[in-house]
């Protein structure tokens, strides 16, 4: 599984994670999405689920601002649109707030549940703040990996106390 970015420049540069990645070699730049890669889209109508692993040979982040997201994504990019299940921001700006994931987090969320959890890992080691999304999403993220039908989240998420998150 190898991790791709297109990159729309809508941030500050300095701050930008898919920019850090592509520094140090671990995703690859792209300027359109082509082929069987699973693309990150809070939007899309299906989750994320281990199974999806079989139909891809990589995960596509969306580098945008959180402000643009919804005209960003009002946009068909191609590959296989995938949203991820609710989790913990754990960057400095949108700390423990769900959903609210820089491009790092949720590529190294999406590894995690579909398998690749030293892919993922080695990502975020690269952010001084991490470890941080890991240790708030840790339990959430290994019964995500062991679901096998979207309809089994919300009782999970009803057992984390998390309701109505959409």
């Amino acid at each position: 599984m190898y991790v791709q970015v297109l990159m729309l420049k809508q941030d500050d540069p300095k701050k930008c994670t898919a920019a850090k990645l592509v520094k140090f070699g671990l995703a690859r730049p792209i300027g359109r999405i082509q082929g069987s890669t699973i693309v990150l889209d809070p939007f899309a109508k299906t989750t994320l689920l281990r199974k999806d692993a079989r139909i891809a040979n990589s995960v596509t982040g969306i580098d945008c601002s959180w402000n643009l997201a919804d005209s960003t994504f009002a946009k068909r990019f191609g590959g296989i649109p995938r949203k991820l299940p609710p989790l913990l921001a754990g960057n400095p700006v949108n700390y423990a707030k769900i959903g609210k994931l820089t491009t790092v987090e949720a590529i190294a969320g999406a590894l995690f549940i579909l398998g690749y959890g030293d892919l993922a890992r080695s990502l975020l080691d690269k952010f001084n703040w991490g470890h941080t999304f890991f240790e708030l999403n840790e339990n959430l993220l290994n019964d995500y990996a062991h679901l096998e039908l979207e309809e089994q989240i919300e009782p999970l998420l009803r057992e984390y106390g998390i309701a109505n998150v959409d």
